[in-house]
C-alpha cells in the first residue's frame, strides 16, 4: 500500500497508467485540462506526477496482480531473450540473434529511446484521434 495518501485525481491518475494509458492521456482523463493547453505541458505535468514516489508505488501496486498472473519478471523476461538469442544463433539467423540483444540491451536501460512528438507539416501542434469520451471509457473499463 502506498504510504501517502493520493487525492482523487491523483487516484485515477495511477489507475489509468496502470490500465495501459500512456501517462499523457491519463493526466488529460484525470485532471481539468483545458482544449488550448499544450501538449508539451501535459506531457510535463504527467511525467512530474509519474516522478512521485507515491503515484509511482500505487501503480506498481495496482500492476501487481497482473505481473504475477502473467509470470513475467525482469529476470525471466531478460532470460528469455538470452534464449531466443542462442536459438536464433544457432540456426544461423543473425539478423534475429541481434535483434533479441538489442531487446536484451533496451529492457536493461542501455540504450535510451528518445521520441519528439509533433503533428503535421513543420512539428505543429498533434490532433488528437480519441474524444474525451473514448479515454474516459478506455479508463474505466479497466
Amino acid at each position: 500500500m502506498t504510504s501517502k495518501k493520493l487525492t482523487s485525481k491523483q487516484e485515477k491518475f495511477a489507475q489509468c497508467v496502470a490500465s495501459g494509458m500512456t501517462q499523457a492521456d491519463a493526466y488529460r482523463n484525470s485532471f481539468d485540462v483545458r482544449p488550448t493547453t499544450k501538449s508539451e505541458s501535459i506531457i510535463e505535468k504527467a511525467s512530474f506526477l509519474m516522478a512521485q514516489v507515491n503515484i509511482k508505488s500505487r501503480v506498481a501496486e495496482l500492476r501487481a496482480p497482473i505481473v504475477e498472473k502473467v509470470g513475467i519478471t525482469l529476470e525471466n523476461h531478460i532470460a528469455e531473450l538470452q534464449s531466443l538469442k542462442q536459438l536464433a544463433r544457432e540456426a544461423g539467423n543473425y539478423a534475429a540473434a541481434i535483434k533479441a540483444e538489442e531487446l536484451r540491451g533496451k529492457v536493461c536501460g542501455l540504450y535510451v529511446e528518445k521520441v519528439q512528438h509533433s503533428g503535421t507539416g513543420e512539428g505543429g501542434a498533434i490532433k488528437h484521434t480519441m474524444t474525451v469520451n473514448l479515454v474516459k471509457a478506455k479508463c474505466t473499463s479497466n
